[in-house]
């Protein structure tokens, strides 16, 4: 097992996952440096005794300071993370970011890099579970991104950066705003189930996702290698989404619509939202995955010992729930 002596430093830290993960190894004891872009307030991080350094994976000339001390990992969860952004704008953070950070890494020599992606990189479902061997066929920006920036790591490992791939599937849990995870982590305006509803679904907790990162990089054999991040259950949609709504405690969903009509909703939804610059509840091409099973398989993960905290979905949402109550009572 590695020991990490020196500094940790996480990327994307403000982040949803990022600031999962930055909780998980400050209650570790690690000796944490979280950097994401500048911002007045510190208080997360202030309050977790983690040092707070500010950088823009946009402007090459705030990265070096990230990297000053003895830092020997590097969590790397800077992106951006939604269906609705062009390709030309995910590529100066999710491929070109990724090429920074990681050139400086390995200039620095650091112990591990752990580039935390997503299931996105294999496109739509084609009716067996995903591994990690599947071929990558992103059928979309967000998901052609996160295969660039992938491709990025693969050809830094051939150069000796001793790094690890993982790819959450939808990671959703406590302070999720994006991405298809919000669905079930706060009340949403989705009031119909898409299709038939017996799309089966794979989903994360993102305190899962902070745990298996950090456990992957402890390991001298998950150097050069990719590990899918996916809890053991696969509700369906109709099932996921009645569940969300009597743990958040709002009307659930009755009514079966079409896929083509919820497509155009999601269409007219997402414009509405960019004029107000907002990401929409259900975006256009994350309705497309809608239309078949995602199932992710987790069995290489599992397979280095690792063990879930949340792997049942249906628990873990009852628990999310109890979360929630707690957050409006205060």
């Amino acid at each position: 097992m590695i020991q990490y002596k020196g500094i940790t430093l996480v990327t994307g830290a403000a982040g949803f996952m990022g600031s999962h993960l930055v909780e998980y190894l400050a209650k570790q004891g690690v000796n944490v440096r979280a950097t994401t872009r500048p911002r007045s307030d510190t208080s997360f991080f202030d309050n977790l005794g983690v040092e707070f350094v500010p950088s823009d994976l946009t402007k090459p000339e705030t990265l070096p300071k990230l990297f000053e001390g003895e830092v020997d990992r590097v969590f790397h969860l800077g992106a951006v993370c939604n269906f609705s952004t062009p390709y030309k704008v995910l590529y100066h953070t999710n491929v070109e970011g990724v090429d920074r950070i990681t050139t400086l890494a390995l200039d620095h020599k650091v112990k591990c890099y752990v580039h935390v992606g997503s299931t996105s990189v294999y496109g739509y479902y084609k009716g067996v579970p995903f591994t990690e061997d599947s071929p990558r066929d992103p059928q979309d920006a967000y998901g052609r991104s996160k295969r660039d920036g992938e491709d990025i790591v693969w050809g830094k490992i051939k150069q000796g950066l001793p790094a690890i791939i993982t790819r959450p599937c939808t990671v959703y849990g406590p302070r999720c705003n994006d991405g298809a995870g919000k669905v079930f982590s706060r009340p949403t305006r989705i009031g119909a189930i898409p299709g038939n509803g017996r799309q089966l679904l794979s989903n994360v907790r993102a305190e899962d996702v902070a745990a298996a990162v950090v456990h992957l990089s402890q390991l001298n054999e998950s150097m050069g290698q990719a590990y899918n991040i996916s809890d053991d259950s696969h509700p369906t949609v109709e099932e996921a989404l009645c569940l969300a709504s009597k743990v958040f405690e709002t009307t659930p969903p009755r009514v079966h619509m079409p896929l083509s009509i919820i497509k155009l909703a999601a269409k007219i939804d997402g414009y509405f939202s960019a004029r107000k610059g907002q990401i929409p509840d259900l975006e256009y091409d994350a309705v497309k995955y809608l239309y078949d099973d995602y199932v992710v398989d987790n069995t290489k993960l599992k397979s280095t010992g690792f063990n879930f905290q949340y792997p049942d979905f249906h628990e873990s949402m009852e628990q999310m729930g109890e979360w929630y109550k707690r957050q409006k009572s205060r």
